[in-house]
């Protein structure tokens, strides 16, 4: 009986283990291109501002609007699961084209990415502080001694502004208060919802989203704090695409907004439009982050 037993605990305690590893990613590709077409497949990769789900809900009407506009190309969709994952990709030049922040922006363009278009107004590219209504938090000088929640230590609205604004505003984040990255921007809030953390950094995009996903929970919710806006996200091509392709999916971003579709479209990723914008344009992001590692940490944790 007492072999029995034991091996009983045995099987429950693996099955127990079995059931917290984690799968192998497998990236989450779709297509609309018949089988044995002779049309080259090109893969978009957005980072993970949404968990994988909610982001192909989200990017999967725009890649098909870019297929009907780019019949030359058969492009696909994939996500990621975190923001070091898609950093992975990037590096080492998986992704045909990327929809990164500005900061991965600054690193994928190292690795031979340009920037064909910004994602959405600048104004929008800022970083937000979510807080319990009750939580009793005014002042950023409350947070001394409590969890703070971020999705990733790399996300620049989400992370390294709403850090630089703390600063600014008379906080150590490396000693005052507890970082805790999430790994995704609804995590970050749902963290402060179920008072994980006191407050959560994310941006307006999913904030906006969230508020419309989850009315009940984002009732008790409100923002407290912004910070000023800086750029918002790109578009990026890997500089071995052919030209026609990347100048035919940089057109049809930055006409989007002109039909009934892209309107909707745009909507849905709580997006205006597309702009025209260079490797350049993020010049100013480069300045930024030189400052806030000086004064503050480095972006990437060693």
């Amino acid at each position: 009986m007492r072999r029995i037993t034991s091996l009983c605990f045995l099987l429950v305690a693996f099955a127990l283990a079995a059931c917290d590893q984690q799968p192998a990613e497998k990236p989450m590709q779709y297509s609309h291109a018949p089988i044995g077409t002779q049309i080259p497949v090109y893969h978009l990769v957005p980072h993970p501002l949404y968990n994988p789900k909610k982001l192909s809900e989200t990017i999967q009407p725009l890649v098909d609007y870019l297929n009907k506009q780019v019949p030359a190309a058969n492009i696909q969709l994939e996500t990621s699961r975190d923001y070091q994952s898609f950093e992975k990709k990037f590096r080492s030049r998986e992704a045909d084209f990327l929809m990164p922040n500005p900061w991965q922006t600054l690193e994928a363009n190292k690795v031979g990415y340009h920037v064909i278009s910004m994602w959405g107004d600048a104004a929008d590219f800022k970083g937000i502080f979510i807080v319990r209504k009750d939580s009793g938090i005014k002042v950023p000088a409350d947070l001394k001694g409590k969890v703070v929640s971020y999705p990733s230590h790399t996300a620049l609205a989400a992370a390294i502004m709403p850090q630089y604004f703390l600063f600014k505003n008379g906080i150590d984040i490396n000693k005052d208060i507890q970082n805790n990255y999430v790994g995704s921007q609804e995590s970050s809030i749902m963290n402060v919802y179920l008072g994980q953390s006191v407050a959560g950094a994310t941006w307006p995009p999913p904030w906006r989203l969230f508020q419309k996903d989850h009315p009940s929970e984002a009732a008790q919710l409100k923002m407290i704090w912004e910070t000023p806006p800086l750029i918002n996200n790109s578009v990026m091509v890997r500089d071995d695409l052919p030209e026609g392709i990347r100048e035919s999916v940089r057109q049809a971003l930055l006409n989007l907004h002109l039909t009934q579709e892209g309107k909707k479209i745009l909507a849905g990723m709580e997006t205006a439009r597309f702009y025209s914008a260079d490797d350049a344009s993020y010049n100013i992001v480069q300045e930024y982050i030189t400052r806030f590692e000086k004064e503050v940490r480095p972006v990437e944790r060693k």
